[in-house]
């Protein structure tokens, strides 16, 4: 569930600088994986780190110049758990954010150019000598490795994660890794283009 929201203000080093920013926060419900996770108080190393990485991922779906001094804040949580929530959260977030940012738009608050082509993600990974994509929870934990890959519309690269878990992958093979993840990147953003079509976005 991805939802955006806009506050007229930014983080104090921001202040008179006349730009705006944009932040995430991710949590996932306890009842979204497979046993019970407690709800925490304080977020957990892991969380703090999907949350960057959807905040610099949608960073690059709006233009931080044009938006005056206006925060975007982008919640993400995550109602069932099988692998790929910061992925599908940096997909969701993309179609709230421009949800957001047209609001803004429509009210001539900033100019159409303030809101950017699609940013997009997918998980890829070598499962069984197999390049796979968008991987369930099982083929995460079976894969030798596995990357998440954050693309815009152009095709270029916002940002590439991936670690070996039990043996080294060639060149080759990351290779195939990240042309699989163009691929199925380029099919999700023309998603997100139809869909926010249907409300108007053109984008």
């Amino acid at each position: 569930l991805c939802t955006a929201s806009l506050q007229e203000d930014v983080p104090p080093w921001l202040r008179g600088k006349n730009r705006g920013w944009l932040t995430a926060e991710y949590a996932m419900l306890p009842r979204s994986t497979h046993t019970r996770t407690p709800r925490k108080h304080i977020e957990s190393g892991r969380a703090q780190e999907i949350q960057r990485l959807i905040g610099r991922s949608l960073r690059c779906a709006v233009d931080l110049d044009l938006m005056g001094e206006r925060m975007l804040i982008v919640d993400c949580d995550v109602l069932q758990a099988d692998g790929g929530t910061r992925t599908t959260s940096i997909i969701g977030g993309y179609i709230a954010a421009a949800l957001a940012m047209h609001t803004l738009i429509v009210q001539s608050t900033v100019p159409a150019s303030a809101l950017l082509p699609p940013i997009a993600a997918l998980s890829v990974g070598m499962v069984q000598g197999q390049p796979c994509l968008d991987l369930a929870y099982e083929e995460d934990a079976n894969a030798d490795m596995d990357l998440n890959v954050v693309m815009d519309a152009a095709g270029h690269f916002v940002e590439v994660q991936g670690t070996a878990e039990s043996k080294a992958v060639s060149r080759e093979e990351l290779d195939a890794l990240l042309n699989l993840a163009t691929r199925g990147i380029e099919n999700v953003i023309s998603i997100q283009r139809e869909v926010l079509a249907c409300v108007g976005i053109l984008v």
